[in-house]
């Protein structure tokens, strides 16, 4: 079934009376308090859940998982909450008794379930990576701007002290314009095995048909997909690239106000259609912006041994780098943004200067300087759910967070091409080399 399809199909579902996008600002500006539908709510799902219930204004109403393990134990927390195991009968029995949804599940899930709740008008906040396919990234985008929806992406280390001081220094132009960055991280979200063969015994617990939601019916096999292992398959996840690649590429992306990228090269292993590769070498071209030269070069490294070491890399005193971060190369000097939890360090001419915060925040608009995980976990969270009731903006909308994840899929589909430059045309989607243009989209499995 095409995605199209599906999705109109599940937005018929919602017998809901739909509510004019011109009123719905008004709507949600009128309340007091949010009620929360959850789909998700084990691993990352719990810790969204948590996040949000954390809002003294938060009343969390329904929550939906199809791993009935994960349900009792959120619903042992939450016993006021309906429980489901499908979010399109969630979505449809109780569309009049929530304000807003959060998605939390594996990313090939994020679009058919989000979009089902924007049709409906609903408020979303849906973990990283935004979508699976490219073109579920630019549907989001439009829904949400034709709604007038209030939404949020879930990088949260968007709202941190570090990552916003970086920003600041880098648009205020401490190292002049950027004509570089490199980014890394050494996790592997990756698999270079062959798809396993046979198949093991669905667990009580897991309903596998909707586990697999809209992604190509598979056997089940123990350990190769659920809980935990998807991210490495190109069915479900995004990679390393599309896990720690949207938090390590948001700050740079969101401080030198890029848009997509002109090209894309990924250095990498063959396809072999089943698991994402193991290490890869993305480098992108990016159009100028205020903030860089004419052309910006971005190069991303992942999985063991990354980053490789060259001279942009090279720290002062011999220092090693930091697990994963970022390093940022201008006309003059480098600012390396480690992540996380660590402040962005000012490199010249091969030595450290110290920054004067105060000349670049001269009025503390950063908020508190001194880090505080369980204090700022859940602030982009709870910006999320202010703005539902009218008394902030989010900062990650998915007309932003919708740019940088088709940024990143660019990337994640340039590995089905090792080593090939493919160009891509954003005003019509497409890239030039037509043989790409295939993985954009994907078909609906109807379940």
């Amino acid at each position: 079934m095409k995605k199209r399809e599906f999705l109109k199909t599940s937005a018929l579902l919602a017998s809901t009376s739909i509510i004019p996008s011109s009123l719905l600002a008004s709507f949600t500006e009128s309340k007091t308090r949010l009620r929360t539908a959850h789909i998700g709510v084990g691993g990352m799902g719990a810790a969204d859940l948590s996040s949000i219930a954390s809002h003294d204004s938060v009343d969390v109403v329904a929550i939906c998982d199809v791993d009935s393990k994960a349900l009792a134990t959120a619903n042992k927390i939450y016993p006021k909450a309906k429980t489901y195991n499908d979010y399109r009968i969630m979505l449809n029995d109780m569309s009049t008794e929530f304000d807003a949804v959060i998605v939390s599940t594996p990313d090939h899930t994020h679009a058919p379930a989000s979009i089902m709740a924007m049709e409906m008008n609903k408020p979303v906040y849906c973990q990283k990576p935004l979508t699976h396919f490219v073109s579920e990234a630019r549907e989001m985008r439009k829904l949400a701007e034709e709604k007038n929806l209030i939404t949020q992406m879930g990088i949260q280390v968007h709202s941190f002290y570090d990552y916003k001081l970086a920003t600041v220094l880098i648009q205020s132009g401490i190292i002049g314009k950027v004509h570089t960055v490199r980014a890394w991280s050494p996790k592997n979200w990756g698999y270079d095995g062959p798809a396993p063969k046979g198949k093991d015994p669905i667990p009580e617990t897991l309903d596998w048909n909707l586990w697999l939601g809209t992604s190509p019916e598979r056997p089940y096999k123990d350990k190769f997909y659920h809980p935990g292992n998807w991210r490495k398959l190109v069915d479900y996840g995004c990679g390393t690239l599309g896990d720690m690649g949207v938090h390590i590429f948001d700050t740079p992306y969101n401080a030198l106000a890029l848009d997509v990228p002109l090209t894309i090269k990924n250095k990498c292993r063959k396809p072999n259609g089943y698991g994402f590769p193991v290490n890869n070498s993305v480098t992108y071209t990016f159009p100028g912006t205020p903030y860089t030269t004419e052309n910006l070069t971005w190069v991303w490294s992942d999985g063991p041994g990354a980053p490789y070491i060259n001279k942009d890399l090279k720290l002062p005193n011999r220092d090693k780098l930091p697990l994963q971060g970022a390093m940022f190369i201008g006309e003059k000097g480098r600012l390396l943004l480690p992540h996380f939890m660590e402040r962005p360090r000012h490199i010249v001419n091969g030595e450290y200067k110290e920054i004067d915060i105060k000349k670049y925040d001269p009025n503390d608009a950063l908020g508190n300087t001194k880090n505080d995980y369980e204090r700022d976990a859940p602030k982009h969270y709870h910006q999320f759910v202010d703005a539902c009731l009218g008394k902030d903006k989010v900062s990650a909308p998915f007309s932003y967070s919708s740019r940088l994840t088709e940024t990143i899929l660019l990337g994640v589909i340039a590995g089905r091409f090792p080593n090939k430059t493919l160009h891509w045309d954003n005003t019509n989607a497409r890239f030039q080399e037509d043989e790409a243009n295939a993985y954009l989209s994907g078909m609906y499995r109807d379940f």
